[in-house]
């Protein structure tokens, strides 16, 4: 039968990559880490690591048990959790991850409310792009992240997760005045392929919006200049730098801008989820929901 402090040693060995680090990570000695780790081996009755003299590494077998574990593992911390909480949300824990914009709108001011009304909930937060938070929760590094995904572009692997959703985030696409074209009407992305672009510093990930947008519509976006900031990316433009798909919400001065609304590819919009592991029986996640929904909107 698996035991779960040998699968917690597993596990710690293919994060820290040896088992004097897996042994640090569950307060043991390296002979005693080593000895459960050979118990398990022989339990099951295959080699899960293959030892040298100043290295150890998982065999694929061991590959798939870990893979295996961390789910296993963060399903038993749930059902510990569920105990712990006895169906109340003023007790027990929630960890939190959230993207920066979230956190500065609407994420903050939702957990000092959580905070005011349950003193006694252990409340933690971790800023995290959701490409980090969504491995984070299968993993149960985190309870609950606020993510966030464009559409029309493919969303992320949802497997044993599930979300709720929180805000719809329109993008405008922010020229310099003398690249507005005649008219009113919506622009398409594709009249603008040889204009220089700003966008922000990821190049794959959730981040890389303008490339992916730009491909569907049909070209390579020339990128000259990269910046997360908000801030930064509307400077760039004012200066006649380029052009930039920015967020509508994220302009507060249209001073040496035109913002465009885009009529190809439609309905570019930034969707924003509360997300968490199917199942959590957590119920102070569905009053932080309640709560995130209210300030979101």
């Amino acid at each position: 039968m698996l035991v779960a402090r040998r699968l917690h040693l597993l596990v710690a060995v293919a994060d820290t990559g040896s088992i004097a680090g897996a042994a640090a990570t569950a307060g043991c000695s390296p002979a005693a880490a080593s000895q459960q780790l050979g118990i398990l081996e022989s339990d099951l009755g295959v080699p899960l690591l293959e030892r040298a003299a100043r290295s150890v590494r998982l065999t694929h077998a061991g590959e798939v048990l870990v893979e295996r574990a961390r789910t296993i593992l963060a399903d038993l911390e749930a059902a510990e959790q569920a105990a712990l909480t006895a169906g109340t949300a003023g007790h027990g824990r929630l960890r939190l991850a959230a993207f920066p914009t979230a956190t500065t709108r609407f994420v903050a001011p939702a957990l000092g409310a959580m905070r005011r009304r349950h003193p006694g909930l252990q409340l933690t937060f971790t800023e995290l792009e959701p490409e980090a938070a969504l491995p984070a929760l299968r993993a149960g590094e985190i309870d609950v992240a606020v993510t966030h995904q464009y559409a029309p572009l493919p969303g992320p692997d949802l497997r044993g997760l599930v979300q709720s959703p929180l805000l719809a985030d329109p993008m405008v696409l922010a020229v310099p005045p003398r690249l507005r074209p005649a008219g009113d009407g919506p622009a398409r992305l594709a009249d603008f392929a040889d204009a220089e672009w700003i966008a922000a510093r990821a190049a794959s990930g959730f981040q890389a919006v303008t490339e992916s947008v730009t491909r569907a519509a049909g070209f390579e976006a020339r990128i000259s200049h990269r910046a997360d900031s908000n801030q930064a990316v509307l400077a760039l433009v004012a200066a006649d730098l380029g052009i930039a798909l920015i967020l509508r919400s994220a302009v507060t001065s249209h001073a040496g801008i035109a913002l465009l609304d885009i009529a190809e590819p439609s309905r570019i919009v930034r969707q924003m989820h509360l997300t968490s592991r199917a199942g959590d029986p957590n119920p102070a996640i569905s009053e932080l929901r309640r709560e995130l929904t209210r300030r979101a909107r």
